[in-house]
This record gives C-alpha cells, sequence and structure tokens, in this order.
C-alpha cells in the first residue's frame, strides 16, 4: 500500500471539506479550492479526518493514490497556511516593483517588463526580493517559474532571476593572457 496515500489528511477547524461526484471542494480563511476525483479511489470524511482508500490494486489505481492525497492536503494546506515562494533579482540595474495587481521589473531589456497576476494571487517586494503568495500551491509555482524565465540566472556572474534557495553553478570566465 502507499505510504503517502494511507495517511488520513486531518481536517482543521474551519475548514470546509465537500466531497462531491467529480471533484473534492475545500474552503477555509483564504480562500476556495478544488481538487478532481479519481473514479478508482474512495474519499471518505469521518471525525474530521479524510482518508482514501484505493477499489481495486491496478497499476493506475495504486499510482493514484499518493497523488491524489498530496493534491487534496496541498488544497487543504493552502486555504488555512497558503503557500509562497521568493524569487531574488541579482544584477547592476535590476529592479522590481510591485504596482496593485502588476509586477514590473526591470531586467536590463530597453524597457520594463510588466507581468500581471492572475486572481488569487499576491505579490510583494522588498528591495531585491520578489513574494508570490496565495492559496494554490500550483498557482504560485507557476507564476513564480514565469518570472524567472524572464532572465534565468546566468553562471559567469549570476545575474537574473533566482529562487532564494536556489544555487547558481559558477564557471570559471576566460583566462588571462599568456
Amino acid at each position: 500500500m502507499s505510504r503517502i496515500g494511507k495517511n488520513p489528511i486531518p481536517v482543521p477547524s474551519g475548514v470546509e471539506v465537500k466531497i462531491g461526484s467529480d471533484s473534492v471542494e475545500v474552503k477555509g480563511p483564504k480562500g476556495q479550492l478544488s481538487t478532481p476525483l479519481c473514479d478508482c479511489l474512495e474519499y471518505k470524511l469521518e471525525d474530521g479526518k479524510v482518508t482514501i482508500t484505493r477499489k481495486n490494486e491496478e497499476r493506475i489505481t495504486r499510482a493514484q493514490h499518493g497523488l491524489r492525497r498530496t493534491l487534496l492536503n496541498n488544497c487543504i494546506e493552502g486555504v488555512t497556511k497558503g503557500f509562497s515562494k521568493t524569487l531574488e533579482v541579482i544584477g547592476v540595474g535590476y529592479r522590481v516593483a510591485v504596482k496593485g495587481n502588476t509586477i514590473e521589473l526591470a531586467l536590463g531589456f530597453s524597457h520594463p517588463v510588466l507581468v500581471d497576476l492572475p486572481k488569487g494571487l499576491e505579490a510583494r517586494a522588498e528591495g531585491q526580493k520578489l513574494t508570490i503568495s496565495g492559496a494554490s500551491k500550483e498557482a504560485v509555482g507557476e507564476m513564480a517559474a514565469r518570472i524567472r524565465r524572464l532572465r534565468k540566472p546566468e553562471p559567469y556572474k549570476g545575474k537574473g532571476i533566482k529562487y532564494e534557495n536556489e544555487q547558481i553553478r559558477r564557471k570559471v570566465g576566460k583566462s588571462g593572457k599568456k
């Protein structure tokens, strides 16, 4: 049996979980999320815990067991605590600013790069750091990846946009004249 899938998911107080015919909807203080159901799994809500069990032992069912449990756990964690990712903008003249629902980045191009935030996400800029937060782990990660893709960190000087905990493998530049 899946080690992750067999663990029950505790439902904290203030969170409402509704198991429908095709999706599980989770409402909490930070918003509302939903995740699709898998017909090869059985979902039960009892005593403040959600348990997911398999209907059969086919390969696809075993593969979905841990995945669906993790997706539902991320929904519950997202509506209670939320998720965030921090990016660092490194380089001479590189700047980041948040204006309303738009992130303005100066990345060495001839023009500023404007990125609109989707509904449900927030951004905060503190110096060279940009923090993206929201209830959906998938949306936060996707937005951070899209912003990082605008100017990936380069290996010689380390300029670009990187995750806060990311290590850049540096290369040695050209050697001097002999």
